[in-house]
């Protein structure tokens, strides 16, 4: 069985990307995004800035007009974009998008991003930024990370 390519992921449309459904915790309107929407804002976001998976959630929930975005599938495109710049970047297809750039609510990093939250900080301190270690099993965080905070 021949695997798909993280771009063919990513482009791939399947009939659920874009529908919004109802809620059932909160009754209210839900957003299933779209891999290549994903993708669209985090290549929006400046060197030296950086955006939360919150604030992409509601930028995305506000463009589909929907109460809010479905945080599990955001995750996983998220995930996706990641690994297909990394594709993109193997294979001298230029430019990526800057998925580095998108950290938790908290500020913290985001150890599912290709070569964890390690790779995710080197990127960060290139750009200027301060990276606190993890305590425990909480990973790394940008220090006063509001102060980059880029709004869509």
């Amino acid at each position: 069985m021949k695997y798909k390519s993280w771009r063919q992921k990513l482009e791939t449309e399947l009939p659920d990307h874009g529908k919004i459904v109802t809620d059932r915790k909160t009754g209210g309107k839900l957003l299933i995004p779209k891999p290549l929407d994903i993708d669209a804002l985090v290549r929006q976001i400046p060197l030296g800035k950086l955006l939360t998976d919150a604030q992409l959630r509601r930028r995305l929930a506000t463009d589909n007009k929907a109460d809010a975005t479905c945080p599990l599938t955001t995750g996983i495109f998220l995930r996706i974009v990641a690994e297909t710049a990394e594709e993109d970047l193997k294979n001298g297809r230029l430019p990526i998008a800057p998925y580095w750039r998108v950290i938790k609510a908290d500020g913290s990093l985001n150890e599912k991003f290709p070569g964890g939250a390690q790779a995710q900080a080197m990127r960060l301190r290139e750009e200027g930024h301060t990276i606190e270690a993890g305590k425990g099993k909480k990973p790394p965080k940008v220090t006063d990370y509001q102060t980059s905070l880029y709004t869509l």
